[in-house]
């Protein structure tokens, strides 16, 4: 039996185009999640977990649905082997089932690895460079340096309470505790 498992990382995001692909790719049952995939507990995930038999074949649109790194990929796939069952992502149009789409499943995870290394050295040399020019980046400060000075006179004078404060201020109470700590 064909499963297709479908994964989109926000609410926001539609789960349309994968689940038609995976239809049309033949799959009896399509289990979904919306959450990031760094999380690894994913429900969806754990159903497919316990719905996978041996003969069966796991169909994605993308192995970046599935993992985030090659380990998880490779960790999957090896799991899946163990278990006879097989591993088809579409839109790599690898089968790993064979010999061949085992190997370009291994070099197309290290590509995208290397992709994602990649992102993220230039982030932080974006980030250093822009440190260097006196740029701190982060958000914004909510409250001035003489709005968290009143702050902190009047969270001690304790005649005020913590959401009259906060009303005071326009600030939530965890805003309000992150200026006093």
């Amino acid at each position: 039996m064909k499963i297709g498992y479908a994964r989109v990382s926000t609410v926001d995001q539609n789960l349309g185009l994968q689940l038609d692909a995976l239809k049309q790719a033949g799959c009896e049952k399509v289990i979904t999640d919306q959450m990031s995939g760094s999380v690894a507990l994913r429900p969806g995930l754990t159903q497919v977990k316990e719905l996978l038999r041996e003969g069966d074949t796991l169909v994605i649109w993308r192995f970046d649905r599935l993992g985030r790194s090659l380990k998880d990929l490779i960790i999957w796939a090896s799991r899946l082997e163990e278990r006879g069952i097989g591993l088809v992502s579409l839109q790599e149009a690898i089968d790993t089932t064979t010999s061949t789409g085992k190997l370009v499943f291994h070099i197309f995870g290290a590509l995208a690895e290397f992709e994602r290394n990649l992102i993220r050295e230039r982030t932080m040399a974006g980030l250093s460079a822009a440190r260097a020019r006196g740029r701190l980046g982060g958000r914004p400060k909510v409250l001035s340096a003489e709005q968290q000075h009143l702050l902190r006179r009047l969270y001690a004078d304790e005649s005020y309470s913590i959401t009259t404060i906060c009303w005071m201020l326009n600030i939530s109470k965890p805003t309000l505790y992150k200026y006093l700590d």
